[in-house]
């Protein structure tokens, strides 16, 4: 009887107890609602882009002069610095003159000595007239005398010019620089001799403007064409170096050539490009951006904020709901670190800019408000340049 009712007073705290241990299994079977994520949101920046098609090519020196002598002799000395910026009509070199200015001398000794004889056969032409007047010379002889005062002017005319080509020999003595541009290494020391037209002393290239050849396909031809009713000089270009990250160098298209290369379907474009501070160097690689469109109204987000799916592009936007919805979009060209869509987003939607691994179509989000932040970079001004005007910095439009 005691173990009885010590089992009855016992039976009400063991079904609490599995009560309690049941309602915890109860507890611990129902999943815990996921957590509504922040995600950062903006509207898609509205802005005038231009679009452009990309070409790689290389810089050249509008003028590039081997610098030859005029004269033949020994190189005497030498005037400029290596690697410096000429202009055109300095003193580059100077060749020993003795041989030319003797040769000179006896140019002139030789113009001397003419203009004795003509003076002379001056005289005797005008004895013999007044002879043969008073019939004390024949015609004959008046005639001889005529002769050898030609002879006399022509000789004086020949002196003259032996002393001018005379002149020109001292003064090819001096090697000037034919035009202005960066001057290369001496390829000549003084002392050597030289031949006139034939040895190369140095060479100097012109280094503003430069030019940027590129060749392009013979369809961008057709659409250029088209695009802009056959006028294609002018057109805005930008460039950017290898180990650059923005199209920081600004120049216009000012040549096509007219003939298209049938074995590889492309042709040949030059851009000019100016550059007053003498960074750019002939032979230089560049990728060149041309201007593919009339500026138009776009519609911008980071290009951190589309996603992959496939073969698709998608953004997420959140709705008035806080829901996630996937828009596939149409994507245009990178502006900066923006990129343009063409469809599939309006003004008014809000992009999940970040936080986008958080995020998942259908699944609530807390939107946060955010701001879409351009990155300008050092690219030229948006503005049209005269393209009458080579030395002037064109200046492309464009995003």
């Amino acid at each position: 009887m005691p173990l009885l009712r010590v089992r009855s007073r016992l039976a009400p705290f063991v079904l609490l107890v599995f009560a309690l241990l049941g309602g915890c299994s109860e507890s611990e079977q129902q999943p815990a609602a996921p957590p509504v994520m922040p995600v950062t949101v903006a509207q898609p920046i509205q802005q005038q882009v231009v679009d452009w098609d990309e070409f790689v090519g290389r810089f050249e020196a509008q003028q590039n002069v081997e610098v030859r002598p005029r004269a033949t002799g020994y190189l005497q000395s030498v005037h400029f610095r290596e690697g410096q910026y000429v202009r055109a009509g300095q003193l580059l070199f100077t060749i020993d003159a003795r041989p030319s200015q003797a040769a000179l001398a006896q140019s002139q000794a030789q113009l001397a000595r003419a203009q004795a004889t003509l003076t002379n056969a001056r005289t005797e032409l005008a004895r013999s007239r007044a002879l043969a007047a008073q019939q004390a010379a024949s015609t004959e002889e008046v005639e001889q005398r005529q002769a050898a005062l030609r002879t006399a002017e022509a000789d004086v005319a020949a002196a003259r010019a032996a002393i001018r080509a005379q002149q020109l020999n001292v003064g090819f003595t001096r090697v000037l620089a034919p035009i202005s541009g960066m001057i290369s290494d001496r390829r000549v020391d003084a002392g050597n001799s030289v031949t006139a037209d034939q040895t190369v002393l140095t060479s100097i290239v012109s280094s503003n403007p430069l030019q940027f050849t590129f060749d392009g396909s013979e369809a961008l031809l057709l659409k250029y064409q088209r695009q802009n009713a056959g006028n294609n000089e002018g057109t805005q270009v930008r460039i950017r170096l290898g180990d650059e990250t923005s199209y920081v160098h600004a120049g216009r298209l000012d040549f096509i050539d007219p003939v298209v290369n049938s074995a590889a379907g492309t042709v040949r474009a030059r851009a000019i490009v100016p550059n007053p501070s003498g960074f750019l160097k002939p032979g230089m690689f560049g990728n060149l951006r041309l201007e593919a469109s009339q500026p138009y109204q776009a519609l911008l987000v980071p290009d951190e904020a589309i996603v992959t799916d496939a073969a698709r592009r998608v953004v997420y936007i959140v709705d008035k709901a806080g829901t996630v919805l996937a828009r596939p979009v149409e994507l245009g060209p990178l502006t900066g670190n923006l990129r343009v869509i063409r469809r599939g987003i309006s003004p008014q939607n809000r992009v999940i800019i970040n936080g986008i691994q958080r995020a998942r179509p259908g699944q609530k989000v807390k939107p946060q408000p955010g701001q879409i932040r351009v990155q300008t970079g050092p690219e030229p001004a948006t503005q049209r340049a005269p393209a009458a005007n080579p030395s002037s910095t064109a200046t492309p439009v464009g995003a």
